[in-house]
């Protein structure tokens, strides 16, 4: 039971292949809940579940979160698969596409592979598409309430849900405080991933991540690309902006219809072998 771990700016995720799994149709929750585990298992923010076969990208692409949740899409983790499959030689062009629930995109090989650039798709802000409750609108400096403070926020889509808060500062503490309320607020009908976002200047912002079904993260690309996109529909940054996060830096290219390009770094952590063992535990 083979697995290869590799991190995007300290977002570590382990990718299985199917090919080395023939027993499993797809990992079991208690599987999931398991490897993921930083105590009883091999410890990661998810599980990338692939190459699987598609009718209309070159590769297939399922993405679990530690809870055993499955996310339609992770920017992230697209970067960490893309450099699964180049390292492991299954593409022959720097230039491949990658089918994820989520939607299709486009990866694009830099550095033999310590770099990777994602066509993303667009961020949409419809509350229909994204999904948040109430009338069809575009979901942009609305109040909401948890705990003992009001926020504005926005929410947004690209191919996942995400509730942006534009705020004067942020920081972990925010993240964990008020994350885990924000994700499962009943705004939110498939729960949401958070983002809480610092605009620095024209070209740079700072995010906090509170990711659905994974809790604070260190740095997500799908977060980066919903937070800058907010920033632009805000009229806060232009249509290049640096994200900052506690784990590193992402850049965003924000393109017609707020098509996005999103650059960044990965790096490979291990690769080993999962002992039976390790599946005894009960989580």
């Amino acid at each position: 039971m083979r697995f290869h771990k590799y991190h995007a700016l300290g977002n570590d995720y382990i990718v299985l292949n199917p090919a080395d799994f023939p027993a499993w149709p797809e990992p079991s929750v208690p599987q999931i809940r398991v490897v993921c585990h930083r105590n009883f298992g091999v410890g990661s923010d998810g599980i990338l579940w692939g190459p699987l076969p598609s009718q209309q990208s070159e590769f297939g692409l399922r993405i679990f979160n530690p809870d055993g949740s499955e996310a339609e899409k992770s920017g992230n983790g697209l970067r960490i698969f893309s450099r699964f499959l180049w390292d492991q030689g299954l593409v022959k062009s720097p230039a491949f596409t990658i089918e994820t629930p989520g939607g299709h995109v486009q990866s694009v090989i830099k550095e033999q592979g310590r770099l990777i650039t994602v066509a993303m798709g667009s961020v949409n802000f419809d509350s229909a598409r994204i999904p948040v409750t109430g009338a069809p609108r575009e979901v942009l400096n609305e109040k909401i309430t948890v705990l003992d403070r009001e926020f504005t926020y926005c929410a947004a889509t690209i191919g996942n849900p995400h509730c942006v808060l534009p705020l004067p500062i942020v920081n972990a503490e925010l993240a964990h405080r008020y994350g885990p309320h924000l994700e499962t607020h009943p705004n939110f009908p498939r729960k949401t991933n958070v983002q809480f976002l610092q605009v620095l200047d024209r070209a740079n912002i700072r995010i906090e991540i509170w990711e659905r079904g994974a809790g604070y993260t260190l740095a997500s690309g799908s977060s980066s690309s919903a937070a800058a996109a907010v920033a632009h529909r805000l009229g806060l940054v232009d249509r290049a902006v640096t994200v900052h996060m506690p784990g590193g830096t992402i850049g965003i290219e924000i393109g017609e219809g707020f098509a996005i390009l999103m650059t960044g770094t990965v790096n490979k952590v291990a690769e080993g072998v999962m002992h039976p063992e390790l599946f005894q535990v009960k989580l």
